[in-house]
């Protein structure tokens, strides 16, 4: 079925606070809706396998892994009428484009990404997708130094806090990252 209208939905926030956990729940519903659904992913996400999108809770669905936003273009099915996308900051910023193009044609697109890396500033083309979005739900985590919510994640490097110039990307789960609040959030100058 068809939408009349496309329609952007981005689920963002910290590592840890649910995103694919809410990407999932709504390819799931869509599904039940009888509606065609794709999923993508960044092929450089393979934390939890090649071939699917996994929740830090063990929630999976099968996906697609693409290298950039065009090739997520070119595999495309002309059926398809909802699209995911999963780690949407580790998408170039042709992304935006091509989601833009993918709502033109009438399609709902469910994007969910990190909307800040492990400095506390924008990730990649989140900003410009939760511009161009028609509903934004921004989650939280929960601190796990104090438990209040968490809005940023903490890169760790052997159990200290990142510095300020290492790479923006790092792949990876716990064992490098954890959510904090803005009180107890640290990245060494």
């Amino acid at each position: 079925m068809m939408h009349k209208v496309g329609q952007v939905e981005v689920i963002c926030g910290s590592m840890f606070c649910g995103k694919t956990e809410e990407l999932i729940r709504r390819v799931r519903r869509a599904l039940i809706a009888r509606q065609t659904v794709q999923v993508f992913k960044p092929s450089i996400d393979n934390r939890f396998g090649i071939e699917s999108v996994t929740s830090h809770t063990g929630q999976t669905i099968m996906a697609l892994p693409v290298a950039d936003s065009a090739s997520l273009l070119a595999n495309m099915n002309s059926d398809t009428t909802v699209i995911a996308i999963d780690e949407a900051q580790f998408f170039d910023h042709g992304i935006v484009e091509a989601v833009d193009e993918l709502v033109a044609r009438g399609l709902r697109v469910i994007a969910a990404g990190l909307d800040m890396d492990f400095r506390g500033e924008p990730f990649g083309a989140m900003p410009q997708l939760l511009a161009v979005a028609d509903e934004v739900t921004k989650l939280h985590a929960i601190c796990v130094v104090c438990g209040e919510s968490a809005y940023l994640t903490q890169r760790l490097v052997n159990g200290d806090p990142a510095r300020y110039n290492d790479p923006i990307v790092l792949i990876g789960a716990s064992e490098r990252y954890e959510a904090r609040c803005r009180e107890h959030h640290v990245v060494t100058r």
